[in-house]
Order: structure tokens, then sequence, then C-alpha cells
């Protein structure tokens, strides 16, 4: 047996909170890198182009999560297929999937990089963009989508890499893109005079040779789960099942989306544009600490998705039950950091004096319930790690759409750009309960399954 394959049946019989430490210490590694990576980014901008700079990169994110969402339907979508096909045993429909997924990712990045750069200003000035800022996110945007399916592919790789246990070498790639934006940035930005072009370049190359080397590694024929000739394609039967499994992370990141232009909208129409800034900053803040919980999040993805696939229930729920715990801990001291230094940590952005004290009093008012979220956040990703789609959609859309939104109509004309704040814990304390109430309901169903399985 090789040793891809001894990690890999590990899923099943290693202890749990030995292997949920084992694939989510990497991936927590590559989360936060990849949070500071953004965080450098803006920091680098804020400080070397100016407090507009910011506004103008805060108008990017919807674009950003736009393409995020269209990424991880079919990476999250695969890497959850393939995890719970080798809980199964089933190699051979592992080995189509990852085939499958390339090819998947390679046509969607090239479609979804063209029709952005070929409407690229009206979709920006639709997010929230003015004559003040509109250069500086046509500027950066334009850099992103040129190389949409690098990153669309690194992304991606870094998922599947994951799911076939390979978690340390996700981790690696991660870092490395980190390790070499930073080198980037400041050479791009202040030496070459790039602005904030040079960041959005910093990126996309450094997404670039990471990938390279994530393809190297899935070329090796001694493993498990491996490039060979006869996987690529499109298969119908493959497609359906990841965009079905894709459908709530893509649906995750599209509300987001839209959640994010009618916050941009609001705080431009009640704040001007340093607002929108503000709340970028703020954004990258809470960010930092919500990427730790997704990288929880995918450690307990193929422990849970492969003891789900071989009705190990005690084993499911047992890693699911740590993680709840974990990304409990993770956010209540994100809330500590938010409620005791919110101006330092908006100073490291800036040094327009306006701009730190609207983002501080953000940064206050967003993480005012950051504790609940921890937990709201791992249930919904194990209902999808498991396949329960509908249930993962659901819980994804109730905070944004159901909640969220209305709260972003009603509140910012009412209490102005505090209203706009306000609405983000707010609808994060409703949507606790909800998910806490389904999750009650669901673990009677497991114990029953358990039960079962006992008899059987």
């Amino acid at each position: 047996m090789n040793d891809n394959k001894r990690a890999t049946l590990e899923l099943g019989t290693k202890p749990v909170g030995r292997l949920l430490w084992q694939y989510a210490a990497p991936a927590i590694v590559a989360m936060v890198a990849s949070s500071l990576y953004n965080i450098v980014d803006s920091i680098f901008i804020g400080q070397g182009v100016g407090a507009l700079a910011i506004s103008g990169l805060a108008i990017t994110f919807p674009f950003m999560n736009l393409s995020a969402a269209v990424g991880a339907c079919i990476g999250v979508g695969a890497s959850t297929y393939l995890s719970v096909k080798l809980g199964q045993k089933d190699y051979s429909m592992a080995q189509r999937i990852l085939g499958t997924s390339l090819v998947l990712k390679i046509v969607t990045g090239i479609i979804f990089g063209a029709l952005g750069i070929l409407f690229l200003d009206p979709i920006l000035y639709f997010f929230g963009a003015t004559e003040n800022t509109i250069s500086y996110a046509r500027d950066y945007m334009l850099v992103i989508l040129l190389g949409n399916v690098f990153t669309h592919l690194y992304f991606g790789m870094n998922a599947l890499l994951r799911a076939t246990a390979k978690p340390r070498q996700a981790m690696y790639a991660t870092l490395f893109t980190v390790a070499l934006n930073t080198v980037l940035d400041p050479l791009f930005i202040y030496t070459f005079r790039m602005g904030i072009q040079g960041a959005a370049l910093a990126t996309i190359l450094a997404q670039f040779i990471a990938m390279c080397w994530q393809l190297w590694l899935f070329s090796n024929p001694k493993e498990l789960i491996h490039f060979r000739r006869g996987i690529y394609g499109l298969d119908k039967t493959i497609i359906r099942n990841i965009l079905a499994i894709g459908i709530s992370p893509f649906s995750m990141n599209a509300c987001a989306c839209i959640i994010v232009i009618i916050i941009n909208t609001a705080l431009v129409r009640h704040g001007g544009d340093l607002a929108v800034g503000a709340y970028g900053i703020a954004n990258r803040i809470g960010f930092l600490f919500f990427m730790i919980v997704m990288g929880i999040n995918q450690g307990m993805q193929p422990i849970a998705g492969y003891n789900y696939g071989a009705r190990q229930w005690d084993r499911m729920l047992h890693v699911l039950k740590l993680s709840m715990i974990f990304a409990t801990l993770v956010m209540a001291i994100g809330w500590l950091v938010g409620e005791l230094l919110p101006y330092p940590c908006a100073r490291l952005f800036t040094r327009d004096e306006e701009l730190i004290a609207i983002a501080a009093r953000g940064i206050r008012i967003n993480m005012l319930v950051f504790p609940m979220i921890g937990s709201q956040a791992v249930i919904t990703n194990f209902f999808q790690s498991i396949g329960k789609a509908k249930i993962s959609i659901f819980l994804s859309l109730s905070r944004q759409m159901i909640f969220l939104l209305p709260l972003l109509i009603i509140l910012p004309p009412i209490m102005g750009v505090d209203g706009v704040w306000a609405a983000l814990p707010a609808s994060d304390t409703v949507a606790f309960i909800v998910t806490w109430i389904i999750m009650i309901r669901y673990m009677r169903k497991f114990r029953e399954m358990k039960v079962e399985s006992i008899h059987q």
C-alpha cells in the first residue's frame, strides 16, 4: 500500500483529534497566510497609493466575491465529491473527478475573465464606484481579470490537494504565494511605480508560480490520484454532482457579492467614499479571524466527508464537535481584538486620520457578536462536507439574504452610516439561532442512523 493510500485510509481509523490537527493546522496556516496576503496588499496600497485607493480596492470586493463564487463552486464541489469517493474506495471515479474539474476550471476561468474585462466599467459603477474611485478599481481589476484562469486553478488545486491527503502541500503553496506577494508588492508599487496595478500583478504572478508547482504534484504517477490519459473532458454526470455540492459555496459567495454591492452603495450615500474605504479595512481585519475558522472547516471537511461515506457516525460527529469548539475560541479572540484595539488596527492601513476614525468605529460594531459566528460557520460547512447541499445553501443564504438584506434596507435611512454597520451583527445573531435549531434536529437523525447501523 503506497503512502498516499495509507494516508487516505487513516481518515477512517486515526484518532479524530489528531486527524483534525493534522489537517486543520496546515489549512489554518494557509488561510491565515491567504488573509495576510490580502491585508498586505491593502496596507501597501493604502500607505503607498492613498486613502482613496483603499476605497477603490473595496469597490472590487464584489467582483472578487463573484470570482470566488465561481471558483468555489467547482473547487469545493470537486474536492468534497472526491473525498466521499475516496471514503467509498472508488478510486477510478476519484481519478475522473480530478480530470473533469481541471478542464472545468480552465473553461470557467477564461469565460469569467473575458466577460469581466468586456463590461468592466459598467460593472464597477454598479458595484458602487464613483468618479473619485473608478480609476483605482479599474486598474486593479484589469490585471486580476487577465490572470483569472490562474487564480481559479490555484485555489481549485489547493482544495484537491487537501482532499487527496496532502494538506501540507496545500499549505506550502499558500505560504509561497504570500511570501512572494509580500516581496513583489513594494517592488512593483514603489520601485517600478506601478501603483495599484503593481499590487494586482504581484498577486497574479505569485498565484501563477504556485499553480505550476501544484500541477507538477498532480503529475506524479506514483500518487494514488494523479493526472493520466483518459480522465480529461467534461463528464456530464461528474459535473452535475460537482455543481450540486458546489452550489452551496457558490450561493454564499454570490450573495456576498450582492450584499457588498448594497453595503458599498449605502456607505457612499450616507458616508461618502471614505466610508467605503473604512468598510474595506474593517472587512480585512474581521476576515483574518474568519479565515482561521475556514482553515478549521477545511481540515474538518475531508474527515467528515470520508467518515460519512464510510458510515462511521461517531467519528463524523466527533470532528464536528471539536471544530465548533475551536472555531468559537478563535472568534472570541477576534472579538477582543476588535473591541479593544480598533484604532491600532485601522492605522496599519492608512495615515488619514478621518479614515482611521471611521474604520475604528466600524471595526467595533462589525465584530460585536463574533463569538457566535464560529459554530454557525462550522455547521454550515459540515452539511456541505457530507453532501447535504440544500441545508448548507439555506444556512448560507438565510444569513445574507433573509436577515442581512432587509436590515441593510431598513436601518441606514434611520441610523445613517451606523445603520449599515449595525445590520451586520444583528443578522449574525439571528443566523446563529436558526443554524442551531436546524443542527439540533439533525443531531437526532444522525443518532438514529447510528442505532440502525449497529443493529444491521
